[in-house]
């Protein structure tokens, strides 16, 4: 891979993944298993590309596995979906040590707002025409959950400038 190229994926596919990641939570209330094993299969490739060293790469799959492994706590206890833990882990991969508590808080966040917004809308009478499109119906259903997703991209994209990845591409100009 050209240098260019490495540049332009490094500044594309992690974005990209987050973003598919939550238009499919809104749309389907489902994160397919392919984005996180495009976001895990790319951080392998880059990560050997762009030199990262092993100790960093270790650190990043320890980090991983502890963001999956309390997720399924989560997940276990009903909190959370399953592919938002996926999501969560494989984001972590990309984000490091440095910046996961920094997504996670953000994700929180937002992801609260979000909830507050959802329980809201479901309490209060809505335009009918919100409730004709089968997406929008399922996220205004009483009792329906909440696509966390829609949380988990935005932030990820918000902390993935201050990564390594983007030092990256930006020392390499």
């Amino acid at each position: 891979m050209d240098a260019e190229m490495l540049k332009l994926t490094i500044l594309t596919l992690f974005p990209l993944a987050m973003f598919y990641a939550a238009a499919s939570d809104m749309f389907s209330m489902t994160i397919s298993n392919k984005v996180s094993i495009i976001l895990i299969g790319g951080f392998v490739v880059l990560s050997w590309a762009i030199g990262m060293d092993l100790q960093t790469i270790a650190w990043n799959w320890a980090l991983a596995a502890i963001v999956l492994s309390v997720g399924f706590g989560f997940f276990a206890a009903g909190w959370v979906g399953g592919g938002d833990v996926k999501l969560a882990a494989a984001a972590s991969l990309w984000l490091g040590w440095e910046h996961t508590v920094e997504f996670l808080v953000l994700a929180g966040f937002m992801g609260g707002l979000l909830t507050f917004m959802l329980l809201a809308m479901r309490t209060r009478m809505v335009p009918m025409i919100l409730l004709k499109t089968s997406w929008t119906a399922r996220l205004l259903k009483d009792g329906g959950g909440v696509p966390y997703g829609i949380a988990l991209g935005p932030a990820a994209v918000f902390v993935y400038p201050e990564t390594p990845w983007m030092q990256y591409v930006f020392s390499a100009m």
